[in-house]
């Protein structure tokens, strides 16, 4: 009898032990939870926070809604968040529980966010009046909040977005079709292997090399058939772009704004991780298979062209990056409608005032930021959902490579070159979403 990997992860032991949260209740007891034991507050407590931070949002915001919910439930909370664990006390003015949590795996999920925040937000009119094990129950619906899009969905939204990209850097039809194969190839891997609970560098290292390996075969294959020339070889960085680690290097920058050191650099470290498996993979990659990452071909177009072209590659790019996140389609859009708006604006910017690139990525942030904190009033999406996603397009994965790839040549000055164009508008996006937030929320301004 044959066994399947999937059979497999059902028998093998688990490095992390499952919480029977329901433990905590007992399913008998008619007492509401604002009336329970301190075990049994610190149980809802801790879990609405453990969901918030599996969602891959970060400590302000996942501190600020199980202080929410203390306030409710008549206890003080002290909270230590980082990546994948949570520490924190509860105290009722007579006892103390103090409770250690991680989750197996870190990740994104903006339809689970945006349940959960609407949990918080309803909790004083809504669960606050029901026994525990009711929020329990409650929040098993929330927690089987799994991906919306089947893995073939997820690789078409990496395919929209890493071909919007690729028009973005300058590369053109040829460029945009081939990197729109191999992303979407690429990232229909990575989601099988995520769905496996293969380990990250695994995860990195064969979908970074499936989709240069596709881009270099389809372009071999438009050369024999089509007579395509080799310079439309560029493209092939722009096939892996959508393994750029947006929200922990995002959710970083606003956790060390509002002097959250453990989980900001630990976030800030993940996101370098990833980046840079990624690009030596591409490094060796492109070594193997005699890729360069040349300058793409000059279009020809005209100003209002070109405008037209980058305000609907944008709109398709951020699209892409959205639904990866496990966006709704409205939520989608509406993020794929603010960076369409503040992406176009950085590239024009560059283009007719000669801005640097790095303040023009600030204004461009500072942009999706203030249209995120408006839009949020009247639809409540997380404003994180939607800046994220309108911004990871922003992020200068060319250049990053380009700097990798430089060094493994050991041309150091073309490197440190753009390593230090890379390093100032990545300091500079999250800057904008920061300053966005402190002109538009005043709980954001103060550390208290």
């Amino acid at each position: 009898m044959r066994t399947t990997n999937s059979d497999f992860i059902d028998i093998m032991e688990k490095n992390h032990m499952e919480i029977p949260w329901h433990d905590y209740a007992n399913d008998d007891s008619n007492v509401l939870i604002a009336e329970a034991g301190l075990i049994e507050k610190a149980s809802v407590i801790g879990r609405v926070g453990l969901i918030m931070l599996s969602c891959g949002t970060g400590a302000w915001r996942v501190r600020t809604s199980m202080n929410r919910l203390s306030k409710e439930l008549g206890v003080t909370c002290t909270v230590d968040v980082g990546l994948m664990s949570i520490a924190f006390n509860c105290f009722d003015g007579n006892d103390c529980v103090s409770q250690s949590l991680n989750i197996a795996n870190t990740g994104v999920n903006t339809s689970k966010l945006y349940r959960m925040e609407q949990f918080v937000d309803h909790f004083p009119e809504e669960e606050a009046h029901m026994t525990g094990e009711d929020i329990h129950k409650r929040l098993d619906e929330i927690e089987e909040i799994h991906a919306l899009y089947s893995p073939v969905k997820l690789g078409l939204a990496a395919a929209l977005a890493c071909c919007g990209f690729t028009f973005l850097l300058g590369g053109g039809p040829i460029e945009m079709a081939l990197a729109f194969i191999a992303a979407g190839i690429g990232n229909l891997i990575r989601t099988k292997l995520i769905k496996h609970h293969y380990t990250l560098f695994l995860n990195i290292a064969v979908s970074v090399s499936a989709a240069c390996f596709t881009y270099a075969v389809f372009l071999k294959l438009a050369e024999l058939i089509f007579h395509i020339p080799e310079l439309h070889e560029a493209g092939y960085i722009c096939s892996m772009l959508f393994i750029i680690p947006g929200f922990p290097f995002i959710t970083s920058g606003i956790d060390l704004a509002k002097l959250d050191l453990r989980s900001g650099l630990e976030r800030l470290t993940y996101a370098i991780i990833i980046v840079m498996v990624a690009t030596l993979f591409a490094w060796i990659m492109a070594l193997l298979l005699h890729l360069e990452p040349a300058d793409f071909t000059a279009l020809h177009l005209s100003a209002a062209a070109r405008l037209i072209f980058r305000v609907i590659a944008s709109f398709c790019g951020v699209f892409g990056f959205s639904i990866m996140f496990n966006s709704s389609h409205s939520m989608a859009a509406t993020a794929a409608f603010i960076g369409a708006i503040a992406n176009t604006l950085r590239l024009e910017l560059v283009d007719f005032t000669h801005m640097p690139p790095a303040a023009a990525a600030f204004i461009g942030a500072l942009t999706a930021g203030l249209l995120a904190s408006f839009i949020k009033k009247s639809n409540g999406y997380p404003r994180i959902s939607l800046t994220v996603p309108s911004i990871v397009i922003m992020v200068p994965g060319l250049y990053l490579y380009r700097a990798i790839y430089n060094f493994g040549i050991m041309s150091l000055t073309d490197a440190v070159s753009w390593f230090t164009s890379a390093i100032m508008i990545i300091v500079m996006l999250p800057l904008g979403l920061i300053f966005a937030r402190i002109l538009t929320d005043h709980t954001f301004r103060y550390c208290t």
